[in-house]
Parts: structure tokens; C-alpha cells; sequence
């Protein structure tokens, strides 16, 4: 049953006559008198019968009139909700992330996207580690991941996100530290971090090694929001970007930067299928705004940076 013959039939039972609905529907009267037959034979029964020039309707067609009018009815609404969807009007966009890269760049690419469709809404999850980021997105949980780059994004697409300085950061009793602090001294502190195989400690192992020394783990965390607060404390001090850095300054710590310097770079990854409209959307944006490698796959450590 398709839904012209929903429509052709409610036409014939308003005008009351397959002359007129024809000319209202600007279509030949035989196309209408076959497409009528047609859900006449799925239906099983007729559905009109011809009343001098007219016609009126069977008792099957009565009770088909309300049914008819509901089918039609509700197509619409959900033509018009894909239409709102596809015009950006509305929708929703599950995005995946890592802590850090959720507070800097993802903040301000969602704020940008909901200035221009704020009929848009955000969903934005966590994962264990930034590996598992990408699985979110490939098993279909999330439309986009933000992650780190190095990490395997084989058979997704990626655009290279900007680079963020890595800070330290140091308790408010630190004074006059030297900056830039080597990397030497700072294998020497007492460290405030997240478990290993997290974005934070990653990071923190990677400057370290650069020193052939093991970090010192003064507290250990899962509670990524706690860091910075326990840093401000005195339980130690920790590495961080650049705008989280600030922020914790902001609160007395004391942030200085890193010799050799210390870079990383998140990637934006997403699956080689079409996305909704709305994530699509937030993909050229970010595109836009931060041009980038976009590449179909990429092995665990292609475009990989220093730091």
C-alpha cells in the first residue's frame, strides 16, 4: 500500500467523483482508476460505488477513511521531523572525548556550533582511555571522537586538531621556580596524576622518558577533576595543557613551561559512512576552522608529533 493511493483515495472521497479528483490531483482519470484498483485489491473489497456521475463510498471504504486520514497525518509529522533534522533545526550529536580535549578545543567548537543551530543538542561522554574513544565511534555509541593522536584510528575518518602546549604545574608554596623547568627537575617532584593508560598519565610518562627516569607518583587518581585542586593543596605538582594550565593558575598554582618543550595534538576521528546531518554539520565546522590532515585510515602512529 503505498501512500499516493492513501491520498488518491481520500481525494475521490472529497470531491465524490474521479473526474474532479483526477483534475485537482493533475493527473490522467485512468491512472487513478488503476491506482484505486489497486488498493481496492489489497484491501479486498471495493472501496466506492458509482452513484450517477459520482460515487460514493462502500462501507470497507468508510471505515478505511479515518485510518487513511491518521497513515497521512503521521507521514507528515515525520517527513517534517527529518526536515528539521536535515535543515539543522533540530537533531542530536553524540560526541565521544577525552577529559582534556573535552575543555579545550571541544568547548568552544560546541559553543561555535550552538551559536549558528542551537536547536542542536550535545551529548558528550567520557571513556576509560583514548583508545577506547575510537571504539566508541566505531561500534556506533558516538558519531565523533576527540582522541589523542598515536592512537590506532585504522579504517576511520581524522583531522588533525590543534597542537596544545603541555604546562607544569606546580603548588602555590613553589617559589620563583625556574622557567623553563628541564625536564630533569621536574623527574624530581613529588606528582599529582590520573592511573596509567589514561590521556594525563600518558602524557606525564612520555615527558619523563625523554629523562630516562620514572615519575614520581605522589597520589595516584581517577578523579581527573581533583588534580588540580590537590596540586593547589600541596599534595604535588603535574603536567597539563595549555588552557587547563591557566585555569589552575587562575587559583594560585604556579605554571611554568617545559625544556624541551612539550607539545600534543588530539584528532578528530569519525566513521567513513555518512553521518547525520548534524554531525556532518560540526565536522566542516571544525574543519573550517582548524584545516587539517583528513585521511580514510591511519596506523597507531602515522602523523604522530613530538611530545
Amino acid at each position: 500500500m503505498e501512500r499516493k493511493h492513501l491520498e488518491y483515495f481520500l481525494a475521490i472521497a472529497s470531491h465524490g467523483s474521479f473526474t474532479s479528483a483526477a483534475n485537482s490531483l493533475r493527473i490522467a482519470q485512468p491512472s487513478l482508476s488503476y491506482a484505486i484498483g489497486v488498493l481496492e485489491r489489497e484491501v479486498g473489497a471495493p472501496l466506492f460505488r458509482r452513484v450517477g456521475r459520482g460515487v460514493v463510498l462502500t462501507p470497507v471504504g468508510e471505515a478505511l477513511l479515518d485510518p487513511a486520514r491518521q497513515v497521512l497525518h503521521d507521514f507528515m509529522r515525520v517527513q517534517t521531523a527529518a526536515q528539521r533534522v536535515s535543515g539543522l533545526v533540530s537533531g542530536r550529536i553524540d560526541i565521544a572525548a577525552v577529559t582534556t580535549l573535552a575543555v579545550d578545543p571541544l568547548a568552544s567548537f560546541v559553543g561555535a556550533f550552538r551559536n549558528s543551530h542551537p536547536g542542536v543538542e550535545f551529548r558528550i561522554v567520557d571513556a576509560e582511555n583514548a583508545a577506547a574513544i575510537v571504539d566508541l565511534v566505531r561500534r556506533g555509541q558516538c558519531e565523533v571522537g576527540l582522541t589523542e593522536q598515536g592512537v590506532s584510528t585504522a579504517g576511520m575518518r581524522v583531522l588533525d586538531l590543534p597542537q596544545q602546549e603541555v604546562l607544569a604545574v606546580l603548588p602555590p608554596s613553589a617559589a620563583g621556580p625556574q622557567e623553563p623547568m628541564p625536564l630533569q627537575k621536574l623527574a624530581e617532584l613529588d606528582l599529582v596524576t590520573t592511573p596509567s593508560g589514561t590521556t594525563t598519565r600518558s602524557a606525564l610518562d612520555s615527558a619523563l622518558a625523554l629523562t630516562g627516569t620514572s615519575p614520581r607518583i605522589a597520589v595516584e587518581t581517577t578523579h581527573r577533576a581533583a588534580i588540580v585542586p590537590l596540586v593547589i593543596a600541596g599534595a604535588g605538582a603535574t603536567l597539563l595543557p595549555h588552557r587547563l594550565a591557566m585555569e589552575a593558575a587562575g587559583l594560585g598554582a604556579v605554571v611554568v613551561s617545559l625544556a624541551p618543550p612539550l607539545a600534543r595534538r588530539g584528532v578528530l576521528v569519525w566513521p567513513p559512512d555518512a553521518l547525520s546531518p548534524a554531525a556532518q554539520a560540526f565536522v566542516d565546522l571544525v574543519a573550517a576552522r582548524h584545516p587539517g590532515e583528513d585521511a580514510e585510515s591511519r596506523g597507531p602512529l602515522d602523523g604522530a608529533h613530538p611530545g
